[in-house]
């Protein structure tokens, strides 16, 4: 009986690692996204006259830094 509760136990946590994973996968993916908005509104308000050039290099810099950190998978999606 020990040894089924033991495989019980390793596939319990093998999914809950899994799960973990798939959940940072997700916020790594929304947080890219979220990057992406900032630098296009960025862009966007520096070509309108109301932002500032510093803005949108902050902006690009948080996505490149972003970028290094979790990959460029969010830009596919």
């Amino acid at each position: 009986m020990a040894g089924f509760l033991d495989r019980a136990r390793e596939q319990v946590q093998q999914g809950l690692n899994q799960g973990k994973q798939k959940l940072d996968e997700v916020q790594a993916q929304r947080a890219g996204n979220d990057l992406l908005k900032q630098l296009g509104a960025a862009y966007y308000a520096e070509r309108r006259g109301s932002g500032t050039p510093d803005a949108t290099q902050q902006a690009l810099s948080a996505l490149e830094a972003h970028i290094a950190t979790h990959g460029d998978g969010f830009l596919r999606a």
